[in-house]
C-alpha cells in the first residue's frame, strides 16, 4: 500500500535536499508536485486540496525558510500532516460495555466483509483472550452463511447455526440471545451487501443497527476501489453512521489514497487493515506508521512488534547461545525459514526498513522470491534428521534422494548447502570474536565477519 506515492514523495524530496537552502519558489513547485502524486494515489480532490493547502501554509513559514535543513524541516511538516490526516494517534476498538458487545459490520458486496469478520473474531480470540460468536445476516448471496460458518471454523470461533427461511432481523434476535445466554464476549454481525448502495440496503442495516445497539460499527472497504470508496464511505457514514473503518486488500494497492480521503470524509479511524489472505493477516491501523512508511522512513516498531509476536524469549536465547558456541544446522535454518514466513515474507519485512524506496533500483536485480522459501523449507524436510544436523554427510546420493523429495532440482540442494555452511563459518567467526569482541568491534566488526566492508 502507498508505493507509488511513497516514491514520488521520495523522489520530490530528494530534489529539495539537493538545493539546501530554499526559496518560496522552491516550496511552490515541490508542493505542486505534492499534489499531482496525491491525486495520482486516488486521494479525493476536496482531500488532497486541504492538505496542500495546510502544509504549503506551514512550509513557507519562518520555521523552514530559516532552518538549517529546510528540506528535512518540509519532510517533518509532511509526516505530521500526513498522521493527522490518517487520524493522528492509533484508536483500538471499544470492547468497554457490558458483554455481550455488539459489533456489526457494513460494506459493500465483494468488499471482504465476511473475510474481514473471521479476522476481526481470530484477532480479539488470540490478542484480547475474548469468547467470540458470529453470525451472519446475509440472506441474499448464496452460500454467504455458509462461507462465515467455514472461515470461523477454520479459526475455531463459534457461529450462529444457520436456519433457512429466517430474515435478517430474526436472525439479530436468535444471535443477540445466544450470546448472552451462552456468556460470549463479543458477538460479530456480518451484515448483507449489495453490489451497490440502495434504499432497501439502508433500510435494512438501519433495523438491524436499531435493534442490535452496537458498540461499535465498521465499515469494510476496499481499497482498491480507489475514487469510490469516498462516496461509499459517505453514504454509509451518513444514513448509517460508523464508529470505525477496516480496509481490505491493501497488500495489492500501490496507490493507498481510499485510506487518506475515507479518512477525511467520515471523520472516523481507520481501526484495521487486511494485509493479506490468511486469517492472522490483519493489523491495527497506526497512523504515525503509516505516514511514516509513506515518507520511506521505515517502520521499526511493526518489525519488531511482528518479531516478538513470533519469536519467544526462550526461542531468541536458544538461538542466541547456538552462535556463540558457533553453531547452525539445517534445524537452525528451518526454524528461521519459518519464523520469516510467519512474519510475511522477506518482501513484507523489508518493507518496514527505513530507506528502501531510494535502493529499489539498485534491488531491482535481485528479486526476493518468496516461493523461495517454501522450495527451501521443502528441501529441508526431505532430509533425514541426521543430515539436518551432520549437513556434511549429504553426499551426491543423497542429494539426488532429497532433490526428488522436495520436487527441486539437485542444484537447488547445493546452493542451499552453500548457504547453510556460509552461515556455519560466520557463526565459527562470532564464537571466536566471543561477546566482548563482539560488541567491542560493534556493527562495523559485524560487517567485517560478513564482508560487507
Amino acid at each position: 500500500m502507498f508505493s507509488s506515492l511513497s516514491n514520488k514523495l521520495s523522489g520530490i524530496f530528494s530534489q529539495l535536499k539537493k538545493r539546501g537552502a530554499l526559496t518560496g519558489a522552491d516550496i511552490d513547485a515541490a508542493m505542486r508536485e505534492v499534489r499531482v502524486a496525491l491525486l495520482e494515489a486516488d486521494v479525493a480532490l476536496p482531500v488532497a486540496r486541504d492538505f496542500i493547502a495546510s502544509l504549503k501554509e506551514k512550509a513557507l513559514g519562518a520555521e523552514v525558510v530559516k532552518s538549517v535543513t529546510p528540506a528535512q524541516m518540509v519532510v517533518k511538516l509532511t509526516s505530521d500532516h500526513l498522521t493527522e490526516l490518517l487520524g493522528s494517534e492509533n484508536q483500538p476498538i471499544n470492547l468497554a460495555a457490558a458483554p455481550p458487545v455488539v459489533i456489526m459490520m457494513l460494506g459493500l458486496q465483494g468488499s471482504g466483509k465476511t473475510t474481514s469478520t473471521g479476522k476481526l473474531a481470530l484477532r480479539l480470540k488470540t490478542k484480547q483472550h475474548k469468547k467470540i460468536l458470529v453470525a451472519s445476516l446475509d440472506v441474499y448471496r448464496p452460500a454467504a452463511q455458509a462461507q462465515l460458518e467455514q472461515v470461523a471454523k477454520q479459526s475455531g470461533i463459534a457461529s450462529l447455526p444457520v436456519v433457512a427461511g429466517e430474515k435478517p432481523l430474526q436472525i439479530t434476535e436468535r444471535a443477540l440471545k445466544a450470546a448472552r445466554l451462552e456468556g460470549y464476549d463479543v458477538l460479530l454481525l456480518d451484515t448483507a451487501g449489495r453490489l451497490h448502495i440502495d434504499a432497501e440496503l439502508m433500510d435494512e442495516l438501519k433495523s438491524v443497527k436499531q435493534l442490535a445497539n452496537p458498540l461499535e460499527t465498521f465499515l469494510v472497504a476496499d481499497s482498491l476501489t480507489g475514487q469510490d470508496a469516498v462516496n461509499i464511505a459517505k453514504a454509509f457514514h451518513d444514513q448509517i453512521g460508523v464508529t470505525g473503518i477496516i480496509l481490505t486488500r491493501v497488500d495489492g494497492d500501490g496507490r493507498g489514497g481510499a485510506a487518506l480521503s475515507m479518512r477525511a470524509v467520515t471523520g472516523q479511524p481507520i481501526k484495521f487493515i487486511g494485509t493479506g489472505e490468511r486469517p492472522e493477516e490483519f493489523e491495527e491501523f497506526h497512523p504515525a506508521r503509516i505516514a511514516s512508511r509513506i515518507l520511506d522512513m521505515g517502520d521499526i516498531v511493526s518489525l519488531v512488534e511482528k518479531a516478538a509476536e513470533n519469536v519467544t524469549q526462550a526461542e531468541a536465547e536458544q538461538m542466541a547461545a547456538r552462535m556463540m558456541e558457533g553453531q547452525f544446522d539445517f534445524n537452525d535454518l528451518l526454524g528461521q525459514l519459518q519464523k520469516m514466513h510467519k512474519m510475511g515474507g522477506i518482501g513484507s519485512m523489508m518493507n518496514l526498513l527505513p530507506g528502501m524506496g531510494q535502493i529499489k533500483e539498485k534491488l531491482a536485480g535481485a528479486t526476493f522470491d518468496e516461493k523461495a522459501l517454501s522450495r527451501q523449507e521443502a528441501i529441508i524436510l526431505s532430509m533425514t534428521a541426521q543430515e539436518r544436523r551432520f549437513p556434511k554427510v549429504i553426499n551426491g546420493s543423497r542429494r539426488a534422494r532429497i532433490a526428488a523429495g522436495a520436487g527441486a532440482q539437485v542444484q537447488d540442494v547445493n546452493k542451499l548447502l552453500r548457504q547453510q555452511q556460509q552461515m556455519q563459518d560466520l557463526m565459527k567467526k562470532l564464537k571466536k570474536m566471543g561477546k566482548k569482541g563482539l560488541m567491542r568491534g560493534g556493527m562495523g566488526g559485524l560487517a567485517g565477519l560478513t564482508g560487507l566492508k
